[in-house]
């Protein structure tokens, strides 16, 4: 089951996250030969992304870092937003690992 955690991007901005993904004992899961993906829409039935993050794993220490560019993050309107990130392993099995609102606020300096 994935972990639910709220994350508030700035309009305008590079926005980077990293999560940490662990094993069901707690220790950090070695992700040699895993993929992560991890998208916004604007609601749970929307059929387009309205961004896709950008992903780098760092294999030993189960680090999943998720990034959008301040291009992407002009893109979107202010408001309130879904996101979840998927991994899978070499093996082919996916699983969610975190999931939550993604807050878009809006910036003053242009």
């Amino acid at each position: 089951m994935a972990i639910i955690a709220n994350i508030f991007i700035d309009q305008g901005t590079d926005f980077s996250i990293t999560v940490d993904v662990t094993d069901s004992t707690g220790d950090a899961l070695n992700m040699s030969g895993y993929t992560a993906s991890a998208q916004i829409r604007k609601t749970y039935s929307s059929s387009t992304a309205s961004a896709t993050f950008g992903t780098s794993i760092a294999e030993a220490t189960g680090q999943v870092t998720l990034t959008l560019d301040d291009t992407q993050t002009t893109a979107l309107e202010s408001g309130r937003y879904v996101y979840d990130m998927n991994i899978t392993s070499g093996g082919g099995q996916t699983t969610r690992v975190v999931e939550g609102q993604a807050i878009v606020t809006p910036g003053v300096t242009r």
